[in-house]
């Protein structure tokens, strides 16, 4: 119940992005990633509404397809890194970039490696949001912002007059 104090996550949007779920759930059993919990379907008890069942991946790979996309949706996809310079190879091997998370106990390790992420806001350490922070995307998440001073620019139309005397 989406009105309940207790509830913690509630639908998806639409059918549309329900349905895009599904299928990414699908394909990352078909490509071999390991279940964990939730899976295909909607949650016991909620047969109307967008509900999507919590879910998590296990030994996924960065040539799934649930590793490349943006799911928008109630997903987490566990990979396995060698090192530093791998988790960065893997984040950034994709055509996406919205956003990044690091978190850790050595601050200087934790900052250089969001350095490196190619995504528009990195959030480091669990860190609260900022809407004073441009929040966007890089590659096919979009270039635009939104909130703080770039994302009032978006709305401002700038006009330059050439060859004017004065």
């Amino acid at each position: 119940d989406p009105a309940a104090a207790t509830t913690t996550i509630g639908p998806v949007v639409s059918e549309m992005q329900f349905d895009k779920i599904q299928t990414l759930i699908d394909t990352a059993i078909a490509e071999g990633a390991e279940l964990v919990c939730g899976g295909p379907g909607k949650p016991e008890g909620l047969a109307t509404g967008y509900y999507v069942k919590p879910t998590i991946f296990a030994n996924v790979s960065p040539e799934m397809t649930i590793a490349k996309e943006e799911v928008f949706g109630p997903v987490l996809s566990l990979m396995a890194y060698q090192n530093d310079d791998d988790a960065i190879a893997i984040a950034n091997d994709t055509p996406y970039g919205l956003a990044g998370y690091v978190s850790g106990s050595d601050a200087d390790r934790v900052l250089s490696m969001a350095r490196r992420l190619r995504a528009g806001a990195v959030n480091l350490n669990n860190s609260p949001a900022d809407f004073n922070a441009p929040f966007g995307g890089y590659k096919q998440s979009g270039n635009g912002r939104e909130w703080g001073e770039f994302g009032f620019e978006e709305f401002l139309e700038v006009k330059a007059v050439l060859g004017a005397n004065d």
